[in-house]
């Protein structure tokens, strides 16, 4: 029943700028958390920024001061603004949400991802 719908996602040269965006919608009791995920051919999905119920933020070393994710928690949507991109930065980026469709159970679900590329 939940559903995790990506956009933004684009070509862009080195050093612009996307926003990602991503709405959970469906039967959705609470959320604990969500956040970005992305994998480039022949890497391990990684773990780009992270924003939990409470405020709290993560981010990968190489995404600190380029990166910024924020939430909007009455539309059950998070945001990651991306400035300054390199062409490292060319993935299929995930959305991520750990939530509750029910009171006593909590699980991840993901987003059918959306493809970044920066151009040198």
């Amino acid at each position: 029943q939940v559903q995790l719908v990506e956009s933004g996602g684009g070509l862009v040269q080195a050093g612009g700028s996307l926003r990602l965006s991503c709405a959970a919608s469906g039967s959705i009791f609470s959320i604990n958390a969500m956040g970005w995920y992305r994998q480039a051919p022949g890497n391990e999905r990684e773990l780009v920024a992270r924003i939990t119920s409470g405020g709290s933020t993560n981010y990968a070393d190489s995404v600190k001061g380029r990166f910024t994710i924020s939430r909007d928690n009455a539309k059950n949507t998070v945001h990651l603004q991306m400035n300054s991109l390199k062409p490292e930065d060319t993935a299929v980026y995930y959305c991520q949400a750990t939530l509750k469709v029910v009171p006593t159970s909590s699980r991840s679900y993901w987003g059918q991802g959306t493809q970044v590329t920066v151009s040198s």
